[in-house]
């Protein structure tokens, strides 16, 4: 199902940033789209000088002129075709759900051997959407990288974002491992620690860990916008009791969150089923004042908290 490819460093370790590359891993790569993880990417490679040259493309004109303004990568490009031509890695970092029409736009422009990568959070489809319009030679190596802010644009990235957080690489069956191996390097360059898996697998995995407590925190926080606007102010007053943290999570960008719960629905929906069905478990053990149903799993999830701590996730 999965395989590891660095081992975490020891709990309580600080983030550091690497060293820089002796020598670069790629020759140009092109980003397609620069808002948080794009622009993180972006910096991180120049920061360890992973790549001769770099350059970006944006859908919005705005995004474009602030990457050029902070010059977050060697050149820009007005157009994907031109972002591509020359790129030995291409890494697509919009919305999953703009993955087809960026596809229309690769096609034909890629130079053979390139190497096409992501860091979108359905793997599923983006095997779907960029698989088929590869040209002979080249290769697909699909990433997630499991970091991120409720920040979005070029100005909110930051190099440092991938330090000791997991990027999931999800090649489909027959890439050549090499290739594979290259975009692992460069993960690991940036500090991240690599884990290969299906697409499938990826997507079951994410649902429970990402996918499901982001439609949960947008649901809590939706439940709050419609309560009267005395009772809603308290709410605000004093989220710090726990609603704080829904809200970080809620204000992740909602085109993203669109796209990941329609690309990856079959998945969302399992794991909304088995929720639900605990969560009706629980209602019951309230209702009938379950002190010892409650507690038991209460002691269970807290020990899940410590386990996160353990591995530096937290």
């Amino acid at each position: 199902m999965s395989e590891s490819f660095r081992t975490p460093a020891p709990a309580g370790a600080a983030p550091q940033p690497g060293p820089r590359a002796d020598a670069p891993l790629f020759d140009r790569v092109a980003f397609i789209g620069i808002g948080l993880i794009g622009s993180s990417l972006a910096r991180a490679v120049a920061h360890h000088n992973l790549a001769r040259s770099t350059v970006c493309t944006a859908k919005d004109p705005e995004h474009l002129e602030v990457a050029h303004g902070l010059k977050l990568t060697t050149d820009t490009a007005p157009t994907i075709a031109e972002a591509v031509r020359d790129a030995d890695l291409v890494v697509v970092c919009v919305p999953v759900g703009a993955y087809a029409e960026v596809a229309e736009q690769l096609k034909g422009n890629l130079k053979p051997g390139v190497i096409l990568s992501d860091v979108g959070s359905t793997k599923t489809s983006t095997v779907r959407d960029l698989a088929p319009i590869l040209p002979e030679g080249a290769h697909l190596v699909p990433g997630h990288p499991i970091a991120g802010t409720e920040h979005s644009g070029p100005a909110a990235g930051f190099a440092e974002l991938f330090i000791d957080r997991w990027c999931i690489l999800t090649p489909p069956p027959g890439t050549d491992p090499a290739a594979v191996e290259k975009v692992a390097a460069l993960w690991r360059a940036i500090g991240s620690w690599i884990e290969v898996m299906e697409p499938e697998h990826h997507d079951k995995v994410l649902g429970i860990t990402s996918h499901l407590p982001h439609l949960i925190a947008y649901t809590i926080v939706g439940t709050a916008t419609d309560l009267e606007e005395d009772l809603k102010q308290e709410v605000i007053k004093f989220s710090a009791s726990g609603f704080r943290d829904f809200t970080r999570i809620a204000a992740s960008d909602p085109v993203m969150w669109r796209d990941v719960f329609l690309n990856n629905r079959e998945a969302v929906l399992e794991i909304m089923q088995r929720f639900t069905e605990d969560l009706t478990a629980l209602q019951r053990a309230i209702r009938r004042g379950e002190a010892e149903t409650l507690e038991a799993l209460f002691t269970r999830t807290r020990a899940i908290r410590r386990a996160i701590i353990d591995a530096k996730q937290a």
